[in-house]
């Protein structure tokens, strides 16, 4: 393709990229005082030839290439899309294989969440999770460079942010180290904010803050990929944060907090369907799973802890739906019939796992279905509480 051919698409998309601007603007997540970062950093200039940004239309991600079709890869740079960068942590393949393992979030999602961060002039920050450099550079397009501080983990991905980093003059130093553990060299910082989902704020990260800070970061549980946006508050004492939850997103995980899926057969190895008891139920599929991103998922993962289900093919018209316990082999399987009347449910060992999510639905439910912005989190030392309304009301599963 000639340069001109590459300059000529680079130019046509720059209207897209203002028209989404202006698309994030009049629905808030873009607000007035990240206009000008926005319009000085765009997306486009930190992502690599190739990548594979999520196709509305068909359902999946598109591998598309700069080199091969630069007016698709501009259109899509420029887009209100996750773009994914890595796959299984290998920077070198062009194929997608299993796990989405590095990415450029949505522009609407990267905008809400620095402006759910609020920072001041002045303000010290301290990113987990670099990825494509993008936000890293947004926040000191805003705030100066020497006011940022990023963790990478992967030195790959970290490699390729700084280059990026450097390329546009926003050199931030790009730390290679496990954001589980913060970055105390440069503490105390004003803002902490996450850029990868969390099942636990690590305690180092209220230590690092200053008193009155913010630490703003997607949480969830393991029972779905389902993360939630909290924003704590570090108390004055420095020795505690609170805060409610926002809103649902979805993120690659934390190095240290990914889920190591449970393998089926070890769990009917160590309790087979013999010594499972038998029972029916009236909840159906649509109470049990009325969307990827509904607020029962984190009222039954904080309720039923340490669990995580799956939805088998449907087979004859039956839907079987597993539950698993990764604290023990326990386990548990409903059999939704056409999602309509009363399903059989088989669980077995020490936990009885359907009936803690029967609980859990019910407790929402009792509760008026609350949304997110009902819950909250509270994380000291010793122990992170979810509660609902105020902290002094516990979501903790019944004893």
């Amino acid at each position: 393709m000639p340069r001109s051919d590459h300059r000529a698409a680079a130019r046509s998309t720059d209207a897209v990229w203002s028209a989404l601007a202006r698309a994030l603007f009049a629905r808030q997540d873009l607000t007035s005082d990240w206009v000008p970062s926005f319009a000085a950093v765009p997306r486009s200039a930190f992502l690599p030839d190739v990548i594979w940004p999520y196709d509305p239309g068909r359902g999946d991600h598109v591998r598309i290439s700069r080199l091969d079709e630069p007016a698709a890869w501009h259109t899509y740079a420029h887009s209100d899309l996750p773009i994914v960068t890595q796959w299984d942590e290998n920077s070198d393949t062009h194929t997608p294989l299993v796990e989405p393992t590095s990415s450029a979030s949505m522009p609407s999602i990267t905008m809400s969440m620095l402006r759910d961060l609020d920072v001041q002039a002045g303000s010290r920050v301290l990113e987990i999770g670099t990825g494509t450099g993008w936000s890293t550079a947004l926040l000191a397009h805003r705030l100066g460079r020497r006011n940022v501080i990023s963790i990478e983990v992967d030195a790959s991905v970290a490699a390729r942010a700084r280059v990026s980093l450097r390329r546009i003059g926003l050199p931030v130093p790009v730390v290679g180290t496990d954001g589980l553990h913060g970055h105390p060299t440069g503490a105390p910082y004003d803002r902490i904010i996450a850029t990868c989902g969390v099942r636990t704020i690590p305690y180092a990260w209220v230590e690092q803050s200053r008193a009155g800070g913010l630490i703003l970061a997607p949480w969830g549980t393991h029972y779905a990929p389902l993360d939630v946006t909290v924003r704590l508050t570090v108390a004055d004492d420095g020795r505690s944060a609170s805060g409610r939850f926002l809103g649902p997103v979805e993120f690659t995980k934390l190095r240290a907090h990914r889920l190591a899926w449970p393998n089926h057969q070890d769990y009917l190895d160590a309790y087979g369907f013999a010594s499972a008891t038998k029972s029916l139920t009236s909840v159906t599929t649509t109470d049990l799973d009325t969307g990827r991103f509904e607020p029962s998922r984190l009222a039954i993962g904080t309720r039923v802890p340490d669990c995580v289900h799956a939805l088998a093919p449907v087979r004859g018209g039956v839907q079987p739906v597993w539950f698993y316990s990764l604290t023990d082999k326990s386990w548990a399987v409903v059999l939704f019939r056409n999602g309509a009347g009363l399903a059989t449910v088989r669980q077995a060992g020490p936990r009885h796992l359907w009936s803690e999510v029967e609980e859990a639905l019910s407790w929402w439910r009792d509760a008026g279905r609350p949304g997110f912005e009902r819950f909250g989190l509270t994380v000291t030392a010793e122990e992170q509480t979810v509660w609902l309304d105020a902290p002094s009301n516990p979501c903790r599963p019944p004893t």
